[in-house]
């Protein structure tokens, strides 16, 4: 799997004002942000981007996934 079709996965699944994803094709990172992340605690938000990936998490396709997930505002008050 390259980071472009994971990107294209996770957008599919859950609508994203950004994605950034990198990875060396079984451990990746990623800065997810989201509207719909609204109102949820962390592993809540891992959770809505994991059932993005379903079975793929499941059969090692994507081995591991490390992520920093925002809100619209939280990212716009976030320096990067």
């Amino acid at each position: 799997m390259t980071a472009e079709e994971l990107r294209t996965i996770i957008a599919a699944g859950l609508p994203c004002d950004h994605l950034e994803v990198e990875g060396d094709g079984r451990h990746w990172s990623a800065v997810i942000v989201s509207a719909d992340f609204a109102g949820m605690r962390p592993v809540q938000r891992h959770q809505r981007v994991y059932a993005t990936l379903g079975a793929r998490m499941h059969t090692d396709e994507v081995h591991a996934l490390s992520m920093k997930t925002f809100t619209p505002t939280e990212w716009a008050a976030h320096p990067h």
